[in-house]
C-alpha cells in the first residue's frame, strides 16, 4: 500500500513538472527591475526560482541560528550544558572558600552560582554568611532579600540565618525582632528556641530566659544534662542581676531578692553554686545575718566544702556560735583545708589570735593556698611575726602567679 502511495506521488510530482516545462517553453516571460544605475532583467520563471531560493534561504538561516542558541548537545558551546558545568564549578569552590575562611572568594562564586541555579537557597545563604564575615552586612541583607524572593518558602531558613547573622555582628535587638515573628509562625520549632536561647544568653536577659525554658523542656529542644545546667546558669544571673538592682535602689530592695530565691525548685535551692549566689547577694545587701542562717541550713543539710570557705567571710548575730557550729562540721571533715580557713577567720572573729594561727597553720599543711597565705601573712604582721609573714606575702604572689609561662625578667626583678 505504501510503494503504491509513493508511486502516485512520484507519478504527481512528474506530471507537475512536465506541465511547468510546456509553460515555461510556451512562453518564458519577462521580468525587470531599473532602478538609478541599478538593473535586472531575467524570464518570469527564472526570477520565480530565485525567489523560492531566497524564501528558502531565509528559513534555513533562521533554523540554523535557533540550533546554535539552543541549548543541545548537537551544537554550541556556550550552551545551557556548559553554562550548569560553570555554575556547579561555581557552587563547589565556593563552598570550599567559605568553608575554608575565604570570604571574598566564596562571596563571589557562591553569588554567581545562585545565579545561574534553579534551586539556589543554599549558595545564597553561602554568600550572605561570607558578606557578613567581611563585614559588608547591607550586601548580606540583600543577598537573603533574593533568597526570599526566588523561594519564598524558605522563609524561615532565610530567617534562621538572617537572625544568627544580625546577633553575631551585635544587632540583637533586630536579631530578636526576626526570631520572635518565626516563633508565632512556627510555635515550637527547636531551632527558634534554641537561636532565642543563645539571644537572651548574650543579652542576658534572664527574665526572658527563664519564660523560654519551659518551652525548651517541653519541646527537648536541648539534651536534659544541658537544660538542666542552662536553668542554673539562669538563675545564678537572675539572682545577681537582682542583687545588683537591690544595691542601687538600697536597703529596701530585699525582698525582691528573696522573691527570687523563693521562686526556685526546692532541688534547684539545694545546688550549692546557686546557694552561695543567693547568700553572696545577701551579703552585698547587707543581710549577714540572714546569709549565716541560709548558709549554716544549707552546710548542716549537705555538707560542701565550697560553701563552707564562705562561711569564715560571714558576719552572724553570735560569731562564738559561728566557731562552734564550723567545729563541729571540723569533726566530720579534718582533713579539709578550706573548712580550716573557715575556722581561722572565725577565730579572728573572735579574737582568738593564737587558735587562728593555728588553723591557718593546718590550713597550709593540707593545701598551699593563697588565700590562706595572705591571711597568716597579715595576723603574723599584726603578731611582730615579720620576717615569716613577708614570706608568706611572697609565697601568696608565687601562688597567684603560677600559671604564667616561664619567661625572661630584668635582673632587678629578682633583688
Amino acid at each position: 500500500m505504501k510503494r503504491l502511495l509513493w508511486l502516485l506521488v512520484l507519478l504527481a510530482v512528474g506530471a507537475a513538472l512536465y506541465l511547468l516545462s510546456l509553460a515555461i517553453e510556451a512562453d518564458p516571460g519577462y521580468v525587470l527591475f531599473a532602478y538609478k544605475g541599478f538593473r535586472y532583467q531575467s524570464s518570469l520563471w527564472a526570477f520565480l526560482g530565485l525567489l523560492v531560493v531566497v524564501v528558502l534561504l531565509y528559513y534555513l538561516t533562521k533554523a540554523l541560528l535557533r540550533l546554535l542558541l539552543s541549548s543541545t548537545r548537537l551544537a554550541n558551546p556556550w550552551s545551557r550544558l556548559h553554562r550548569e558545568r560553570r555554575a556547579r564549578l561555581a557552587s563547589e569552590q565556593g563552598m570550599l572558600d567559605l568553608a575554608e575562611g575565604r570570604w571574598a572568594r566564596a562571596q563571589r562564586q557562591l553569588s554567581r552560582a545562585a545565579e545561574a541555579s534553579s534551586q539556589p537557597l543554599m549558595y545564597y545563604l553561602g554568600a550572605a554568611r561570607a558578606a557578613g564575615k567581611l563585614g559588608q552586612h547591607e550586601q548580606s541583607d540583600a543577598l537573603l532579600e533574593k533568597a526570599l524572593q526566588q523561594q519564598p518558602r524558605a522563609e524561615l531558613a532565610i530567617a534562621l540565618t538572617h537572625a544568627e547573622l544580625q546577633r553575631k555582628r551585635g544587632d540583637s535587638d533586630a536579631a530578636l525582632e526576626t526570631l520572635q515573628a518565626m516563633r508565632e509562625r512556627h510555635p515550637g520549632h527547636h531551632l527558634v528556641l534554641r537561636q532565642l536561647q543563645r539571644l537572651y544568653l548574650q543579652r542576658q536577659d534572664w527574665s526572658a530566659l527563664l519564660g523560654l525554658l519551659p518551652e525548651l523542656r517541653k519541646e527537648k529542644a536541648l539534651p536534659a544534662a544541658e537544660l538542666d545546667e542552662l536553668e542554673r546558669e539562669t538563675w545564678r544571673g537572675r539572682l545577681a542581676e537582682v542583687g545588683e538592682q537591690g544595691l542601687e535602689q538600697g536597703e529596701t530592695a530585699l525582698q525582691p531578692l528573696t522573691q527570687a530565691w523563693n521562686q526556685l525548685s526546692a532541688g534547684l535551692r539545694h545546688d550549692p553554686e546557686l546557694i552561695a549566689t543567693y547568700v553572696e547577694q545577701l551579703r552585698r545587701l547587707g543581710a549577714q545575718e540572714e546569709a549565716e542562717q541560709v548558709l549554716r541550713s544549707a552546710l548542716k543539710r549537705s555538707y560542701d566544702s565550697r560553701l563552707a570557705r564562705f562561711y569564715g567571710v560571714l558576719r552572724g548575730s553570735d560569731p562564738a556560735r559561728q566557731l562552734e557550729y564550723a567545729e563541729g562540721w571540723l569533726k566530720q571533715h579534718p582533713d579539709d583545708a578550706a573548712l580550716q580557713l573557715t575556722l581561722g577567720r572565725l577565730c579572728l572573729q573572735n579574737q582568738l589570735w593564737g587558735k587562728a594561727r593555728d588553723y591557718f597553720e593546718s590550713s597550709l599543711r593540707l593545701q598551699r593556698h593563697p588565700e590562706t597565705c595572705a591571711e597568716l601573712a597579715r595576723l603574723l604582721a599584726q603578731l611582730g611575726d615579720v620576717e615569716r609573714s613577708n614570706q608568706l606575702l611572697l609565697e601568696s604572689h608565687d601562688l597567684l602567679h603560677h600559671g604564667l609561662p616561664n619567661l625572661p625578667q630584668p635582673r632587678g626583678a629578682a633583688s
